[in-house]
């Protein structure tokens, strides 16, 4: 196996760890509005709205999924244009998506700390 090949390989599986951690970033997210609801009982306070969590966490669970499946196509056009000996660069569009996606969810998060009180 060409070493080419090897890289490509764990790039692939680089990606697949990152769509892991963004669903089980989003799972995390989302049961934390259930966690909020069990402890303001518990305190006898009123949670406030969780829908947002909830709603955040599916949508980070769903931008893992769109990582995965991203990761598994750049795979295949790499290791196309490896057996082709050619070059297949990450289009710019998706370094940009990726850079824009990644802000946001920071965005979100901090401003979601920052509301805490």
């Amino acid at each position: 196996m060409h070493t080419d090949d090897l890289a490509n390989e764990r790039t692939f599986l680089a990606y697949l760890r990152t769509a892991l951690a963004f669903v089980a970033f989003g799972f995390v997210i989302a049961r934390f509005s259930l966690f909020m609801r069990e402890f303001s009982l518990i305190a006898h306070e009123s949670a406030g709205s969780t829908h947002v969590s909830t709603i955040f966490g599916v949508s980070m669970a769903a931008f893992g999924v769109i990582v995965g499946g991203y990761g598994t196509l750049r795979y295949m056009a790499v290791s196309r244009s490896i057996r082709e000996k050619n070059t297949a660069p990450m289009p710019d569009a998706a370094a940009i998506l990726g850079g824009v996606a990644v802000a946001v969810i920071g965005a979100v998060v901090a401003g979601a700390l920052l509301a805490v009180k």
